[in-house]
This record gives structure tokens, sequence and C-alpha cells, in this order.
């Protein structure tokens, strides 16, 4: 294999900038220039190879005429001659950047492409010059890979993106502007702004960048992963930054938000009982999306990540102390082992339904779109090659086109091998179930292929069985009996019933049974129902029982987004409330939902901050506010320790010690005794029901919904044991649960308004 010499570095020298002497190849061509702080993350002068030299004016990227201006460029004195690095071809694979002998590889994918160039800025004391390397088709190709070695690069802390032009046929699909340096899909790290929300560096670009000189992640000799299987997972899902960005955390001000934030919260995890947290996207994304062009929106934060930049790369603005995405990866990798180290599984919530890119009237092209729109996205080709929109934000993934679906593959193992996480739940899943032109198929390669792979063998595997396109596909789902899928039907009926909708008790018992009617198909099990009544959208538990309607003004779209169909109540005053009446009947309401979620069959999962009643006043899509509408509030969760928090505790953890709720098949006849024989009054809102363990240890389960209190029958239990109260809602705590149980139930219990009991056989 041939080398050739080209650029060394730029230097500084102690009265400023110069270049070291040089030898230009046929490879590359070098100017300089100085750009504004906001294109390259507040760098004052950025050096840029280009094939002439000339000097040329660069264009901010940007659609929309607000948004564009000329910058312009200051050349500086160019001398004969520089010491050289030596390039070769490289290799095709792997994608992305790698270590070979020869030196640092890099490859990118590009079907359509009718030029690349590797932009590369330097570290350190050089970090302000950017040389370009045009690739040259004859040499640097293979099919449709582009790759160049180059042998004396830095192992480290070097930034690198592509230029990437083709056709500029809109119609067929193409969407190349060379003006625009991209990140490659396959960066493991991505260098961007380095602290969550710093609006004085909304218009940074993102770099991908490498890390080969640190020293592998030390996971520890006695380290192990806690293999917890599927009927036993408590899930908590939750947001990072979310969850410490608070002051009342008590953290210092550099860990607030971060993964060793996080970490240093595990205890209040273990105190509440939950063994799985299920993590809102922690995949590098721009969180000032919304501020880089005056619309509606731009008074908003994204802070729950659903606007995908890269699929590899850890958030880096969730390291500590604005560490940078070096920080990122080794914190991710200590709050995963520590994680684990406390019992407790990681699954990721994860994005490859659509990116950040956005739309054709507003992209915001970081990667994919300007590489090869045609291949990554779909598109409508009888519609002058629109996007598709089954996303809900303005693009489709093409996840079924055999490089894209390797892409995701590839992600997927990255992600279990380099950072050890349990699992991973797919955010609009249906996405994965459609065809390269948006048409559903019935055995998607990528669903399939996820279910199959070896390395993700191991993983949980959660798909949420919808998208906006209207593919509804809960209790559908390809699943190779693998996937899990969350439960909207679970929450729906669930919701209804608690809240005194007529007609819902046979829904009710089918949910809390397992939802047969919907997963005993093949070797499916009832925990692949992923049950909730709560998730990050929507209301959360305490605004369920608080508001009748969203209250979602604060987004800035016209009370227009967010579901309108929330199944809740207000309990009788629409938001916050003295009367203590109200406010009482809402506690009950909330242990109610609580207690049908853990004593249900399949895979509970409850929200952050519902252990407590957080509360986003109304707001059902709360994810463009960075403050304390989603931040856990560390000082409500105190006062309510001894109350509300108390419960939902000992609840889960009763679940845990009682596997008459944890089946791992569906219950059949000798398993449960449906104490009912009033299915078919449509205004009947009370059930009552037995769970036998074989061992005498029977459960009995009562939820009553009328307005009014119902004297029930207690059967007498078996094995000459008696009953003991472990809950009724409707008593005020520590009367509401007493784990050990309360003696002398007689034959009847008279049971509240709105509440619900639990009763255990006992000798």
């Amino acid at each position: 294999m041939t080398s050739s010499p080209v650029v060394a570095a730029l230097q500084f020298s102690s009265n400023g900038l110069f270049f070291a002497p040089f030898r230009l190849s046929s490879l590359l061509r070098l100017n300089s220039s100085r750009r504004p702080l906001a294109e390259f993350f507040g760098q004052k002068n950025i050096s840029k190879a280009r094939e002439r030299h000339k000097i040329r004016v660069a264009k901010v990227y940007a659609r929309r005429a607000e948004e564009q201006r000329l910058i312009q460029e200051e050349a500086l004195q160019m001398l004969d001659t520089f010491p050289s690095f030596e390039v070769s071809p490289g290799l095709a694979h792997p994608l992305g950047v790698s270590k070979i002998e020869s030196g640092i590889n890099f490859a990118i994918f590009s079907q359509h492409a009718s030029t690349v160039r590797l932009c590369i800025i330097l570290p350190k004391s050089i970090r302000d010059g950017m040389i370009e390397l045009a690739l040259d088709p004859q040499k640097n190709r293979t099919g449709n890979i582009w790759h160049i070695c180059i042998k004396e690069l830095p192992q480290d802390d070097v930034l690198y993106g592509y230029r990437i032009d083709g056709p500029q046929n809109w119609h067929e699909g193409h969407r190349f502007d060379d003006s625009i340096i991209l990140i490659d899909p396959y960066a493991k790290l991505i260098e961007g702004r380095r602290v969550f929300g710093d609006d004085s560096n909304k218009m940074c670009r993102f770099f991908g960048t490498y890390d080969f000189n640190s020293l592998p992640f030390d996971w520890g000799e006695n380290y192990k992963l806690p293999n917890i299987p599927e009927k036993d997972l408590v899930i908590y899902e939750m947001n990072v930054r979310a969850f410490t960005a608070d002051e009342t955390s008590g953290l210092d001000p550099d860990q607030r938000g971060s993964y060793r934030g996080l970490i240093e919260k595990i205890p209040h995890l273990l105190e509440l009982g939950v063994n799985a947290v299920e993590l809102l996207p922690v995949f590098e994304f721009d969180e000032l999306e919304f501020q880089r062009r005056p619309n509606p929106r731009d008074h908003m934060i994204n802070t729950w990540g659903y606007s995908t930049i890269n699929f590899f790369a850890p958030m880096s603005r969730y390291a500590s102390c604005g560490g940078g995405p070096v920080s990122a990866s080794r914190e991710f990798k200590e709050m995963v082992k520590a994680l684990h180290g406390a019992g407790i599984e990681v699954i990721l919530d994860v994005v490859y339904n659509h990116t950040n890119e956005a739309d054709d009237e507003n992209p915001y092209t970081t990667s994919f779109r300007g590489i090869d729109n045609k291949v990554y996205y779909m598109v409508d080709l009888n519609n002058n090659a629109q996007l598709l929109n089954f996303s809900g934000c303005g693009n489709t993934f093409n996840c079924n086109h055999p490089v894209v679906m390797e892409l995701i593959l590839e992600s997927l193992r990255h992600w279990v091998t380099e950072y050890h996480v349990d699992g991973f739940r797919f955010d609009l899943a249906s996405v994965l179930c459609r065809g390269t032109d948006g048409t559903p198929i019935n055995a998607p390669p990528l669903v399939k292929a996820i279910a199959k792979d070896s390395v993700l063998s191991r993983c949980k595997i959660i798909a949420e069985p919808w998208d906006c396109g209207g593919l509804y596909l809960v209790g559908k789902f390809p699943n190779w009996d693998r996937w899990a899928e969350w439960n909207g039907k679970y929450r729906d009926d669930i919701r209804r019933f608690i809240k005194g909708d007529a007609g819902m008790k046979g829904n009710f018992a089918t949910r809390v049974a397992g939802s047969a009617d919907l997963y005993r198909v093949n070797k499916r099990k009832p925990y692949h129902s992923v049950n909730f009544v709560i998730a990050h959208d929507g209301f959360t538990l305490y605004d369920l029982v608080s508001y009748n309607s969203k209250h979602n003004d604060a987004n800035g779209e016209g009370g227009n987004d967010g579901c309108n169909d929330n199944f809740s109540w207000n309990c009788g005053i629409e938001g916050e409330t003295s009367d203590a009446n109200i406010n009482a009947l809402r506690s009950q309401q909330m242990k109610n939902f609580h207690l049908a979620l853990m004593v249900s069959q399949g895979t509970p999962m409850m929200l952050m901050g519902d252990e407590y009643g957080h509360t986003r006043y109304g707001n059902n899509n709360s994810y463009g506010h960075d403050a304390a509408i989603n931040n856990f509030q560390w000082g409500q969760l105190e006062a309510k320790k001894n109350d509300h928090f108390k419960f939902f505790s000992k609840m889960i953890k009763f679940r845990l010690s009682h596997s008459v709720f944890r089946k791992g098949n569906f219950i059949d006849k000798n398993e449960v005794t449906w104490l009912e024989d009033n299915w078919y009054n449509e205004e009947s809102r009370f059930l009552a029901f037995m769970l036998h363990d074989g061992n005498g240890g029977d459960i009995y389960l009562a939820f009553n919904a009328h307005h009014f209190s119902v004297k029930t029958a207690i059967p007498s239990p078996t094995r000459n044991k008696s009953w003991y109260r472990v809950v009724d809602t409707n008593l005020k705590s520590p009367d509401d649960f007493v784990t050990e149980g309360v003696a002398g139930i007689s034959e009847t219990y008279n049971v509240a308004p709105y509440s619900a009991i639990l009763l255990e056989a006992k000798q």
C-alpha cells in the first residue's frame, strides 16, 4: 500500500497563529478563515483546507432567510513547506474511525455522493486549524464506502466531519450541500457545547471525535450483570438530567443533571425498591435546537432528548463539570457499573424512528440528510421526494434499508458491548415495521434481526408499538417470541376503571390478569406486557387525578400538542386546591392506581416523581422545559416520605416478595378465583378476586370505583389460615399499608368509595 505526504498541523507561537512549513499533496489544499463563535463552538480562528488557494465566502447553514448571513474570511499568509502527514487509501471497514496498523482510518458510506472531503480540526493548542482532505473516488472509494488512512494523526482530541456533495435533484430525494460539515454516523463520541442549555453558544456545530489513548474502563473483578428475569422487573422510567438538576438534590452544581449525579441518588432507587431504570434518551442530541431560528417554540430547551444527532455517542452534556465527550463516556460506564452493583438494570429509551434533522421546510442538517438523504430517510417519490413523516417530527428513518438496518444493529451492539446496558425500549417502534416506502410489512427485517442477534440475545427489547402514522400494533407487534411491548390498552383500561367509567370491569380484570387477549399467542408470556399507567409523555400520576384537560399553553403551540384522550379525573376541582377532601381523594386514587399496577401480571413501569406526587400543572407534553416542571423535587419527596412515598415503596417490595404477582405463564383457573357474578352489568364498578400461590398463601383484592361503599363478602382462606389486612387505600398513613398485616378481618368488609384493599392469608 503506497502512501503520500500531506499537510501537517497548524501551530501557535507566542506571537499568534503561524503556519509551519508544508508540502502540498494532490489530496489536500489548505487555507484559513476567521469565523464567529457560534459556528465552531466558540473558536475564534478556524483554518480549513480547500482545493484551491482562494478565499471563499462561507454560509452558516440555514434554510430560512432570517438565518442566512455571510461570513467574511480573512486570509493568513501561507508559507512554502509543511512537515507532512502520510496518507494511504485506507480500509472500507469498519465504518467510522478506527485505529489500524498504518494509522487512523476514516470510512463513511454514501451511495450517491460525487465528492467527499474529510475535515479535521487538530487538538489542543492547534485546534483552531482545520484541514480538509479531498477523497479521490478512484483511490479512496470501495463500492459506496469512502475511506482514507492518516498515519500521524494524534490518538485523541481530534475533531472531524465531512463535506459531501452530490446530485442536486431534489425530486429524486437528494439533499446534498457541501457547505455543511457533517457528523460521521458511526462517530463514537461527539463534541459540541460543553454545558447543557448554554444559550450563549446555541448555534454551535457538532463534530465527531475519538479517543484511542485512554485505558480500557475497569469494570472490576467482582463485577457482574444483574440478569434479572423479565417477570421480576420493576421499571422506573426516568430522565438523567431531570433526576438531579434541581438544587433541592443537594448536589454540587457541577454534579447536578449528570451521570454522576444519578450515581449519588442510587440509595433513593433502592429505598423505593425498583430494580431497573429506563433512561429517557441518552444519545447525543441538541437541547437548543428549538432556538436556532425564530419560531413559537424558541423559548424552550429540549430536555427529554427525543431528537437524536448520533446513535453511538452518549450525551456529552450529561458529563459532570462540563467534562465533554470522553468524560461522558467514562461517567456513563461508571453509572452503569454503580447501578449494576446495586442490582439495578439499565434500559435505554432509543429513538431510531427519526432524527434531529427535521423536515424539508426547516431542516437542521447535521449528518444523515447531507450524507445520503435518499438512503437514510423515507421519501415520497410521487410527491417531489418530500420526506415521509410517520414520526410526527418531520422525517422518518429508513430503518429497513440494508445500510440503515446495519447502522442500527451496530449501534445497539455498541451499547451492549461497550457500555453493558441491559436492554432497550424502542420509541415509536411501529416505524421499524415499515418498508422503505413507508408501507407496513409483516416480517420487518430489522425487528427480526434485533430479536435474533447473538450480541443482543441477553437484552430486554421493548417496543412502543405505535407510530404517528396510525400503525397501532399493541398485542400484534412482530415479536419472534422475544419482543415485549408498552401496553397502551393496559394504561387506558386501568385509568378508565379506577376513575369510575361504566362498563370497564371486564377490561380491568383482563389487564390485571396479564392481558392474555393480547399476548397469549405462540410462546409469548405475560411479562411481554409492559404495564404502565403513567409515562414521560402525558399526565403525571398527580395530574391524572387533578386535571380533566391538558394545560399546555407554556409550550407555544396554542394547546394543539399533547394527547387529548387522557382518561383523567380531577376529583372535583381543576388543578391545585386547598380543599382537604379533594386532596385526600386524589391521594387515595393515586394509591389505587399504584396498587393495581403492582398486583398486575406483567412487567410494571412507573414514572420518576410519581413516588411523591410530582405535578407538571396539567402540562401533558413537557418535553421543552428544563425547569421544576420536569425536574425531580427532592424537597417534596422528603415531605412525602412518611405517607405517599412509604406506600409506593412498600407496595413495590410487597410485589417482589410475592411470586403470585409475577407468574412466568398466564394464570389459569386454579390460580385465580373471580368473586364476581355481575360481569355484564355496565354500571358495576366493583371487582374482587383471589390469587392463589398453591401453598395457601392467597391474596384477596377488591377495587371499588363507585362513589359509595360496597360491603363485600370475604371467602374463608384455605389451610386454616386467617386473613390479614395489608392495604386499605381509604385509611390514612401508616394504616393504609401494614406489611405484616392487621388481623381480625371478619366475613365481610366495607370497601370505601374510590378505594381498594389487599388481604393476605397467613397463619
